[in-house]
């Protein structure tokens, strides 16, 4: 595991209507989202790797289908620097993950159908009324980049 990395694993509650998943509860995790959005990747599709400076992700994988998840810790007072973590989560295994700044981090649909990630980061995309620059580094832009999702 990674340090500063959080992996809550979401309950789904079934009965005959369908289901429910609390994804979050501020009385169990000490994070404050500032934004929210749903991406909806194909199959075989890849997003990032990259990684932001200031910026925390809150992933929500629930399904449907499934996700590969890598991150590779860059961050040099870490302890656990220049380790890489890669896990499936979704329909099969549905999770809630922060993932703090100088994590590198991308996903893949590894599903045969359009798969659903919710997104709750910790900042406001390029900053207030969109006027910042992007808080990222778009390792996947990179010829060169040692971070490759397969």
């Amino acid at each position: 595991m990674i340090e500063g990395v959080i992996i809550k694993q979401l309950k789904k509650y079934e009965d005959a209507r369908g289901w429910l998943a609390e994804i979050w509860r501020d009385d169990e995790i000490n994070f404050r989202s500032a934004m929210g959005y749903v991406s909806v990747t194909k199959p075989g599709i890849v997003r990032g790797p990259h990684e932001h400076l200031k910026q925390s992700d809150c992933f929500i994988f629930l399904g449907p289908g499934n996700f590969e998840l890598y991150l590779w810790d860059r961050r040099k007072a870490s302890a656990t620097n220049k380790e890489h973590f890669k896990e499936v989560f979704g329909e099969k295994n549905p999770a809630m993950i922060i993932v703090p700044p100088g994590i590198v981090h991308g996903y893949k649909n590894i599903s045969d159908k359009e798969s659903w990630c919710i997104n709750l980061p910790d900042k406001l995309y390029k900053g207030k009324e969109k006027k910042e620059e992007t808080d990222e580094i778009r390792w996947e832009e990179k010829s060169d980049s040692p971070y490759k999702i397969n």
